[in-house]
């Protein structure tokens, strides 16, 4: 597989990497099976998270008889020098690792100068990297000014920030700046939590940025296939693929939900990042499940919406959520209303 460097790390990670959020929802056998096939057929970067629920666990009875032969990349969200080194501990035993390539700061929202506090799990993460326990570290996050101040911070060797072919200007201006700092840059929601319509034209655009490394999330044998296959044989951006990016970008703009999750929880119980685009979701997916009772028992909760936008006030885009909420309920109603009759 073809390889590339992340910034300053000087680690070489295979440009098709594999995120590993969805193993979580995978049994371990399935589980251990599809990490394996991954390595086996050349993938060298992994990226998890010590908050996906079992997935370093899964991680760990995978390949951990192979951790010199892969790259380990984990996230902690811990607040703290003795959580964050509590966290490494955790991560080390759970992977059946002696240490962490890449050990990032998970989805931060706030002032970076807070990480010049001597009990800032910053610190707990250099003074990890000093006993030998962490090679690198990193930050990810989905709000472009938090992005742009860790860069210039130079306390960081990779950014992941989301990244795919509905992106624009202000992504491109992030890619430009890890590449003058010399940082990694690592696209996670390569897909847009689903938004993005063809997997073959996301692989091609993301190849033409020469530092940008894509994880790919990975639940099933089949998205497995699908992603070595492409690797095999890479497709370029053609003029069918061009015409793709415009027509989504035309149709979702720049006001539709990414699924970051920031938003939550809800205080009535709405599961605002497939409520906020529901009907997006249902339009351009598979819907059989968008039929079920249990989904429209949940879906119904929308209007119960109190308005009282503390889920706007933690969109990290600006989305004034609420009116998103509505708007994409309505007409989810009126395309459910076409469709009932195929519920089973």
């Amino acid at each position: 597989m073809d390889k590339i460097r992340l910034g300053k790390t000087e680690l070489m990670v295979t440009r098709t990497a594999m995120g590993c959020l969805p193993i979580q929802r995978t049994d371990m056998e399935m589980a251990k099976r599809i990490l394996r096939k991954a390595f086996d057929n050349g993938i060298n970067f992994f990226d998890t998270a010590i908050r996906y629920t079992d997935s370093e666990e899964k991680l760990g009875a995978a390949l951990g008889d192979v951790r010199e032969q892969y790259i380990l990349a984990t996230k902690t969200p811990a607040k703290t020098k003795q959580d964050a080194l509590a966290d490494v501990h955790k991560t080390l035993e759970r992977t059946r690792s002696t240490y962490v390539d890449l050990y990032q700061i998970h989805n931060y929202t706030g002032d970076i100068a807070a990480f010049d506090d001597p009990n800032s799990a910053y610190a707990g993460l250099l003074e990890a990297k000093e006993q030998g326990l962490v090679r690198h570290i990193g930050i990810t996050s989905h709000v472009p000014a938090v992005a742009k101040a860790a860069i210039l911070s130079g306390k960081f060797e990779t950014l992941q920030f989301p990244f795919n072919y509905l992106s624009g200007a202000l992504e491109d201006e992030l890619i430009a700046l890890c590449k003058e700092h010399d940082m990694g840059f690592i696209a996670m929601k390569a897909l847009s939590g689903g938004m993005v319509g063809s997997v073959p034209a996301t692989f091609a655009y993301i190849r033409q940025y020469d530092n940008v490394v894509p994880i790919f999330g990975i639940q099933h044998e089949w998205e497995l296939d699908e992603f070595l296959a492409l690797d095999k044989n890479p497709p370029t951006v053609d003029e069918e693929m061009l015409a793709l990016f415009e027509k989504d970008k035309k149709e979702l703009g720049s006001e539709f939900c990414r699924a970051c999750g920031y938003c939550m929880p809800c205080p009535v119980g709405i599961n605002i990042p497939t409520s906020g685009r529901v009907h997006l979701l249902a339009t351009r997916s598979p819907y059989q499940r968008f039929l079920t009772p249990e989904f429209m028992e949940q879906q119904m909760r929308v209007e119960q919406c109190l308005h009282c936008n503390q889920c706007a006030s933690r969109c990290p885009y600006g989305l004034d959520t609420p009116t998103m909420l509505a708007h994409q309920h309505e007409k989810f109603m009126a395309w459910y209303e076409e469709h009932k009759h195929e519920a089973k």
